[in-house]
């Protein structure tokens, strides 16, 4: 998949997030490094970066910026994995439109939390197809994509951990907890317009 592409190469051409030239682009606002030895980051405001700049992207684009390789590997192959049957079962144009409106929503529920901060990674989209796949699977009320409830379990309760600190605890660093949740929910609102057009189709070819 392209995206997974476009995140490996990001990752490893920015040196996993600290070549600044490669990751500003990509950042959810724009910033600058005022001091090359601190390398103390001065973020420019929403206004300036979207309504003066029209730097709009920005809005999608940290997903691709990973800051280690753990993080890298895990995200893309739940996209790679999930991703592929979400596109078999629900077609590529579903698919596609679920990463972009999960990692926006994502990325700017990291930002109304954190407020000017500097994430990235393809989380987001990856609850968002978690949680578009859950909805879809306990409103069918059967296995469609082939994961069993307890990955769902262990999804949902890695999220609750990351909230309360544990998995900083363990050394996993900082992590975009509300980025998570942005791309769950967006994913569970995807899931039910879905099923609210499907009904509405199904109704209309028996009228």
């Amino acid at each position: 998949m392209i995206i997974i592409l476009i995140a490996s190469l990001v990752t490893f051409l920015s040196g996993f997030g600290n070549l600044i030239s490669i990751i500003e682009p990509l950042s959810f606002l724009k910033f600058e490094i005022s001091d090359s030895y601190s390398r103390y980051i001065t973020f420019s405001t929403f206004e300036n970066t979207y309504l003066i700049n029209n730097e709009w992207w920005r809005l999608f684009a940290p997903i691709f910026i990973h800051f280690s390789l753990i993080h890298l590997v895990f995200n893309c192959l739940w996209v790679y994995v999930l991703g592929q049957q979400i596109e078999k079962i629900d077609g590529k144009t579903l698919f596609i439109t679920l990463i972009i409106f999960s990692g926006i929503c994502g990325n700017y529920a990291q930002f109304i939390s954190t407020g000017p901060s500097l994430f990235g990674g393809l989380s987001g989209c990856v609850y968002g197809m978690f949680g578009y796949t859950m909805i879809t699977e306990f409103q069918k009320s059967r296995i469609i994509y082939g994961l069993p409830p307890a990955i769902y379990i262990f999804m949902i309760s890695w999220l609750v951990l990351g909230f309360i600190g544990v998995l900083s605890l363990f050394g996993l660093g900082n992590i975009a907890n509300f980025a998570h949740l942005g791309g769950l929910i967006a994913g569970v609102i995807m899931a039910l317009v879905v099923t609210i057009i499907s009904k509405d189709s199904y109704l209309d070819e028996k009228n």
